[in-house]
C-alpha cells in the first residue's frame, strides 16, 4: 500500500467527481449499499469508536417522512434520488467501545461527560460520512451531500429514542451530468495551508 493511485482512480474519487443534484433512473441495490458500508467502515476513527449510523431512505414512504424537514429544492433532490442516506451519529457510541476497542476502557472519558461524547461523536461521525462519499465513488456511484434540512425534524421522524442524531444527508445513485453546475473554485495551497 505504498504506491500512489493512477490518474483514473484519482479522477473518480476527487478530480472529476462532482456533487450531483439530478439523477438517472437507475436503482441502487441492497448489495451495493452493503458493499458501500463494508468499505466505509474501514476508515479510521479515534479509538475505533465508529459513531456514525446510516439510514438509507429509499422507499416512497420513507421519503415522505423525510420530506417535511427539507429546505428549498432539497425535497425534489431526495424524491428523485434512488437513495438518500441520513448520516447520523450515536450519542451513546461509547457503549460499543468495549467491543470495538477492548485494549483499555476508552469509554471512561465519555460516560459522565455528554459534551465530550457529543464532540467525539460529531467529529468521528463526520469523518465516516466523508468515507461514505469516497466509498460510493469508488464503487462507481455518485453522491449529492446536503445540509439544507431541519435536524430536529429528521431526528423526531427517524430517531424517536433520541440517541441517534442527524448530521447531514447524502443522496446516492447515478448522477445525471445534465444537471451539473459549473465547477466551483477552490482555495490555493497558500490560502488554505501553511507549513511550519
Amino acid at each position: 500500500m505504498t504506491q500512489p493511485f493512477d490518474t483514473a482512480v484519482l479522477d473518480q474519487l476527487f478530480l472529476k467527481a462532482r456533487s450531483h443534484n439530478a439523477w438517472l433512473d437507475r436503482d441502487v441495490s441492497d448489495d451495493q449499499l452493503q458493499q458501500l458500508y463494508a468499505l466505509l467502515r474501514q476508515g479510521p476513527t479515534s479509538n475505533n469508536c465508529c459513531p456514525a449510523r446510516f439510514v438509507f431512505v429509499r422507499s416512497a414512504e420513507a421519503k415522505q417522512r423525510l420530506l417535511p424537514a427539507l429546505k428549498g429544492h432539497n425535497g425534489e433532490k431526495v424524491l428523485l434520488a434512488p437513495v438518500t442516506a441520513i448520516v447520523a451519529y450515536d450519542s451513546r457510541f461509547f457503549e460499543r467501545l468495549p467491543q470495538l476497542f477492548p485494549i483499555y476502557d476508552a469509554a471512561a472519558p465519555y460516560r459522565d461527560n455528554p459534551q465530550a461524547a457529543q464532540i467525539a461523536a460529531l467529529r468521528n461521525g463526520s469523518l465516516q460520512g466523508a468515507y461514505l462519499i469516497l466509498a460510493a465513488r469508488a464503487l462507481g456511484l455518485d453522491c449529492g451531500p446536503m445540509s439544507g434540512f431541519d435536524n430536529a425534524q429528521v431526528d423526531a421522524a427517524f430517531f424517536a429514542d433520541g440517541h441517534w442524531k442527524s448530521n447531514f444527508l447524502c443522496s446516492i445513485g447515478y448522477g445525471d451530468a445534465a444537471g451539473l453546475r459549473p465547477v466551483g473554485p477552490r482555495l490555493e495551497f497558500g490560502e488554505a495551508c501553511c507549513v511550519l
